[in-house]
């Protein structure tokens, strides 16, 4: 059994068991937070609009960072900039 979850403006696969990071989530971690699963497929049946999956926060953290560099080409103009997108690493408890 499966079931695809929406948070953060993206769906994901999700089983029981399952560690994903996904866009940050305004919890403390080792609490439980519910998701909304789009889908639920068990025994080759789909259930759409199943409710919640139930997940526990882990952690938070920050993830790679990106390099941005624009430039103007003849004009001597250049910017450098950095990124890291904050994420929240959950676990997969109960669909």
């Amino acid at each position: 059994m499966y079931a695809i979850i929406a948070t953060g403006g993206k769906q994901y696969r999700v089983e029981v068991g399952t560690e994903l990071d996904v866009e940050k989530l305004d919890a403390v971690v080792g609490a439980e937070v519910k998701v909304q699963a789009v889908a639920v497929f068990k025994d080759g049946n789909i259930n759409a609009n199943a409710g919640t999956v139930k997940a526990k926060v882990i952690e938070h953290g920050k993830g790679e960072k990106l390099d941005i560099f624009t430039y103007k080409p003849k004009k001597n103009i250049r910017k450098r900039q950095g990124h890291r997108q904050p994420y929240t690493r959950i676990k997969i408890l109960a669909i």
